[in-house]
């Protein structure tokens, strides 16, 4: 191919890709089986744009799921890799990137004063609940439905984004006992919290939730009800852990623990500050991260943890977020696309409320309100998004194949790109839902 894309190849890759790879992809939401058809195979990206195999050019918001805050192959993160890379890929040692980059978190997180690299965000939370459990001494961890934390043993319990997509709320392979650690809760239930804690509050080693939850549709919380869990988790000397792996470096330096003005004891970070590179930290105050190995008896380790490339990655993102006062940009932009989107949904033939933090933004179909939990998201949102993904993508626009997976702005989008979204957005409700009855078109007072 000389590195050019070739009509037909996108559907030929993908029915090699499913000989060797289990249905055909390395992460199971790729596979499209939530909307049906075959995936696209990408060839290469740039700024706001991925190309397919076939040479089609797709308006991205999916950006990696997140991490590519700059845009695809930003010109000053390819030139950090480029750079470090040449100087080696990997030591098994600290490195100056490691440290730097350690620095430039712990100096713009809340409460943070050290923190500890690994290589996914998956890794980070099953790390964080070790060492919450290790210097507790209690077992019990606490989670909430629609909140997806990785593909952590005892975590695997009413999880959201691919597990819900792939049609099921939990896995094959998890022993029964590792779930009998786990309390599973309701988001944005201010009783069950206290009274779980009024009950196990002595065995309960940690509550982690994204402040920001985004895995399961964008299911903003209420202010007071974090709040609720920051004064439950220190009234018990539990740790409270803030999920910040898409939330993190996206919504601010500080992310969602500077947004609702609260401080966990240990948060978890990824995509950001990896640039797209494989990374992933967990950090807390210092004296609850000298419990970890070498220091303390908390046992944790990774071979390719601060990798140098990652590590340089990292640090030339979150550098030229700040340089640039990028975070006021990208909100600057979300409220443009809120403000054309929501005029585009006033006139949906189906009932579709937008939701949007920042950067970060989802369509709750079927839904009058946000809703605030994963139990109250329409059952018939995945019907909706089927066409409406299929015709979007028709036309040039990606989002991710998944109702519940929420859409990204990026610093390579611009206003006109916000407008094409929203003029293909309309044009593909009137075509769709103009030819087609749903069971609840008729009523928009739900």
């Amino acid at each position: 191919m000389n590195g050019v894309p070739e009509s037909g190849q996108s559907e030929q890759w993908f029915a090699r890709a499913l000989k060797s790879l289990p249905g055909g992809v390395s992460s199971p939401v790729r596979a499209f089986r939530s909307v049906g058809g075959t995936p696209r195979v990408i060839h290469s990206a740039k700024g706001a744009e991925v190309i397919d195999e076939d040479g089609n050019k797709y308006l991205d918001f999916v950006g990696s799921w997140g991490p590519l805050i700059l845009g695809h192959a930003h010109p000053v993160l390819i030139q950090a890799v480029r750079d470090a890379a040449q100087r080696g890929t990997s030591f098994g040692a600290p490195s100056r990137p490691e440290i730097e980059l350690a620095e430039t978190i712990v100096a713009s997180y809340p409460g943070m004063e050290q923190v500890r690299f690994v290589s996914s965000g998956t890794e980070a939370v099953m790390s964080a609940v070790r060492l919450a459990r290790g210097t507790t001494g209690r077992d019990l961890v606490v989670k909430f439905s629609g909140c997806y934390h990785g593909h952590v043993d005892y975590l695997l319990v009413a999880a959201g984004s691919g597990l819900a997509t792939f049609g099921t709320l939990s896995s094959d392979g998890v022993p029964e006992a590792f779930v009998e650690l786990t309390r599973v809760l309701c988001l944005d239930d201010d009783e069950a919290i206290e009274m779980l804690f009024t009950k196990e509050g002595d065995k309960i080693a940690a509550v982690i939730i994204e402040p920001v939850p985004a895995n399961n549709g964008l299911l903003l919380q209420r202010p007071k009800f974090l709040a609720t869990l920051r004064e439950q988790c220190t009234k018990y000397g539990a740790l409270l852990i803030f999920d910040e792996v898409i939330s993190g470096f996206r919504l601010g330096a500080g992310g969602g623990a500077e947004h609702y003005g609260l401080k966990p004891d240990l948060a978890t970070f990824g995509k950001v500050i990896g640039g797209g590179m494989p990374v992933g930290a967990f950090g807390g105050s210092r004296e609850i991260m000298k419990n970890l190995a070498p220091e303390g008896g908390v046992y944790q380790a990774g071979t390719l943890s601060g990798n140098p490339v990652a590590m340089k990655a990292g640090l030339a993102t979150l550098q030229y977020l700040k340089e640039q006062h990028a975070w006021r940009t990208l909100e600057e932009l979300g409220r443009y696309a809120e403000e054309r989107l929501c005029k585009v949904l006033e006139k949906s033939p189906v009932q579709a409320r937008l939701v949007r933090i920042g950067s970060i933004f989802w369509i709750a179909w079927g839904s009058k309100i946000p809703p605030r939990t994963a139990e109250n998201i329409n059952e018939n949102a995945e019907l909706h998004y089927r066409k409406v993904f299929h015709g979007l993508l028709k036309r040039g626009i990606a989002l991710a194949p998944s109702v519940y997976e929420v859409s990204f702005l990026s610093l390579a989008h611009t206003k006109n790109d916000v407008d094409r979204l929203a003029e293909s957005l309309a044009d593909v409700l009137e075509e769709i839902f103009s030819e087609t009855n749903f069971p609840e078109n008729a009523d928009r007072t739900q």
